[in-house]
C-alpha cells in the first residue's frame, strides 16, 4: 500500500480525535442520531482500543492520553463507572473495560484496577441460559448473538490473565456453544442470534436461530476469535483456533473478487440493495491479518486481509466536504425486542438500516487493521 493511504489514515483519525472530547466524541454517530448524553458504550470503547493500538504502533502518545482521560472521566476512585447501570445485564458494555488492564500496568492509578472488578463482579450476575451462556441483554432473554462474544469474553479473558487465577474454560465453553448452534453445516458461516428458549418471534421454532448472515455480527465473533487466541495461553486454544481457521476459509467465497470486501448480508450478494459494507469487512480483515501475524492462519490469510483492508481503503475511504470521509457503515443492527418486530432477522431488515459514514463501528477496526498492517 502506498505511504500516501497511511498518511491520509493518519490525518483521518487525527481529525476525528481533534474533534472528540470525554463531553464529545466525533465518531459515534448512533449517539448523535438518538441525541443522548455521553455514556459508557461499547462504540467509544471499540475506539479506545484502537488508540492504544495505534499509540503501540506508531509511538504517539496523544492517542493513549486521548483514550486515558476519556476512561479517566467515567471511572471514579472506587472502581464503579459512571452511567453503567449493573441491572441492565447488558454484555455491550463491557467492551469498553478491556482496555482497563492497559491503562493500569502504564498509569498504575488504582481505580481502574478497581473498575476492572467492577465490571468482572457485573459478569457474575449476568443471567445465563440453560447451557451456560451469557444473555445478550436483560431485555432479551435466553438470547446469544455473536455481538456478545466480542463484548464481553476479551474483557473476561483479559481479566483472568491479569487478576483472575487463570482459569478460562467458561470463556471457551460459551463460545463453543455458540460454535455448536449457531455454524450453518453448508456454508460455515454463523447466524445473528440463537434464542435457547425458541420463544423469540425471530427464532426458528425447532434451531433457535436467526434468519440471516449479518456480516457485522460475524465480524465481531470472528476479531473476537483472534483477539482470544492471542490473549489465552497456547495450549488452550485449541477450539479458538480451529474455529478461527474455519471461519476464514469458510467465509473466503463470499469476498468480492475486486475488492476483498463482503456484502451487509454475506451470502446474498445479488439481492436488490445490498452493497459492500465498512464495518464486518474490517473486522473479517483485521481477524485474518492477526491470526496469520499469531501464526493460525496461513501467510494467504494475512494476503486477504490487506486485499480486504487495502479494497476499504480504496471503495470506501474518500475526499468530500473538504474532509476524508469513510463510507458505507451500517449504523446499527439487532434482532427485537418483542416490541420492535421490525428488527426480525431478514434480508429485507438488514438492509432496511441506515448507511452512514464516519461512525466508530466502522473506524475503530479500519484501525485495528491498519495496525496490523504496519505489524507486517
Amino acid at each position: 500500500m502506498a505511504d500516501s493511504a497511511y498518511t491520509d489514515l493518519d490525518r483521518y483519525i487525527d481529525r476525528l480525535v481533534a474533534e472528540s472530547s470525554p463531553e464529545y466524541t466525533a465518531w459515534n454517530v448512533e449517539q448523535h442520531r438518538a441525541d443522548k448524553p455521553v455514556k459508557w458504550n461499547y462504540v467509544d470503547g471499540c475506539m479506545m482500543t484502537a488508540l492504544l493500538s495505534m499509540a503501540q504502533i506508531t509511538g504517539e502518545k496523544r492517542y493513549f492520553d486521548f483514550a486515558e482521560s476519556f476512561i479517566d472521566s467515567f471511572v471514579l476512585e472506587d472502581g464503579s463507572i459512571r452511567t453503567f447501570r449493573t441491572e441492565e445485564h447488558m454484555l455491550d458494555d463491557i467492551n469498553e473495560g478491556r482496555v482497563l488492564f492497559e491503562l493500569y500496568g502504564t498509569t498504575g492509578k488504582e481505580k481502574y484496577r478497581r473498575a476492572a472488578d467492577f465490571l468482572r463482579k457485573a459478569l457474575d450476575s449476568q443471567p445465563r441460559t440453560e447451557e451456560g451462556s451469557w444473555w445478550h441483554k436483560q431485555i432479551y432473554p435466553n438470547q446469544v448473538w455473536l455481538d456478545g462474544i466480542y463484548m464481553a469474553q476479551p474483557f473476561a479473558a483479559l481479566y483472568e490473565k491479569h487478576f483472575g487465577g487463570g482459569n478460562y474454560s467458561d470463556i471457551l465453553k460459551q463460545v463453543s456453544v455458540v460454535r455448536e448452534r449457531m455454524r450453518d453445516p453448508k456454508t460455515g458461516l454463523y447466524y445473528h442470534g440463537y434464542d435457547a428458549s425458541r420463544k423469540a418471534f425471530w427464532a426458528d421454532p425447532e434451531t433457535g436461530l436467526s434468519r440471516s448472515f449479518w456480516l457485522r455480527a460475524i465480524g465481531w465473533f470472528f476479531a473476537a476469535l483472534a483477539d482470544l487466541c492471542e490473549i489465552i495461553p497456547e495450549s488452550e486454544t485449541g477450539l479458538l483456533r480451529e474455529t478461527l481457521s474455519d471461519l476464514a476459509r469458510d467465509i473466503l467465497p463470499f469476498a468480492d473478487p475486486e475488492t476483498g470486501m463482503y456484502y451487509q448480508v454475506v451470502d446474498r450478494p445479488d439481492a436488490e440493495g445490498n452493497y459492500l459494507e465498512t464495518s464486518g469487512s474490517s473486522m473479517a480483515a483485521y481477524a485474518m491479518l492477526k491470526g496469520a501475524r499469531l501464526g493460525i492462519l496461513p501467510p494467504a490469510a494475512g494476503d486477504q486481509g490487506q486485499k480486504t483492508f487495502e479494497g476499504i481503503v480504496r471503495k470506501n475511504l474518500s475526499f468530500s466536504d473538504g474532509n476524508l470521509n469513510l463510507n458505507n457503515i451500517c449504523l446499527v443492527a439487532g434482532l427485537g425486542p418483542e416490541n420492535n418486530r421490525r428488527r426480525d432477522g431478514t434480508l429485507a431488515y438488514y438492509l432496511s438500516e441506515p448507511i452512514v459514514r464516519n461512525e466508530a463501528k466502522g473506524i475503530a477496526p479500519l484501525l485495528m487493521c491498519y495496525t496490523e498492517m504496519r505489524r507486517r
